[in-house]
């Protein structure tokens, strides 16, 4: 994941399953994702054989889909820009592109067609809930969508598209 330079104790503790922490003020934490197991199909490929981009993407789509859980039928999840007063982009897409790039895809306030594309090592993101628009008759839950693609043995193909995927 770079030039980094690690001893082989560092790189044997890399490899195995990731560790993760949360201290909250409700004593009841145990819906946060800190405190769930990985999904199968997460826990499959060893840390040490992802790129940043990849772990960074399969650990978005559990912080998604986790605070999706917690959203009411009137609301849907949207991101907020870090850094800069840019408006928030209603989440309908998550990507990567190896070795360190991950994008969000969807509209703006406005209905715009949105898209940031981001390195990892910069990457922040502050997941906000937005009212559903008000044609929808259920909020769109993307984070159940992406999760159920985390668990899937679907090979993505040279076009970008898999087994089971509407974008083609």
């Amino acid at each position: 994941m770079g030039d980094d330079i690690v001893t082989a104790a560092e790189a044997e503790e890399n490899a195995v399953l990731p560790s993760a922490r949360v201290v909250h003020c409700d004593p009841d934490t145990s819906g946060l994702v800190e405190r769930q197991p990985l999904p199968k199909g997460v826990a499959k490929v060893p840390v040490a054989q992802k790129t940043a981009a990849h772990w960074a993407y399969e650990r978005l789509i559990m912080y998604i889909k986790n605070f999706e859980e917690q959203l009411d039928n009137e609301h849907e999840i949207a991101m907020g820009f870090v850094g800069g007063n840019t408006g928030v982009l209603r989440i309908e897409g998550l990507g990567y592109f190896d070795p360190d790039i991950v994008t969000f895809y969807g509209t703006d306030e406005t209905g715009s067609k949105t898209q940031l594309i981001q390195h990892v090592s910069q990457l922040s993101v502050m997941l906000r809930a937005l009212r559903k628009r008000p044609e929808a008759v259920e909020p769109n839950r993307i984070g159940f969508r992406l999760a159920a693609d985390l668990d899937s043995d679907a090979i993505v193909s040279e076009d970008g598209t898999s087994e089971g995927d509407s974008t083609k």
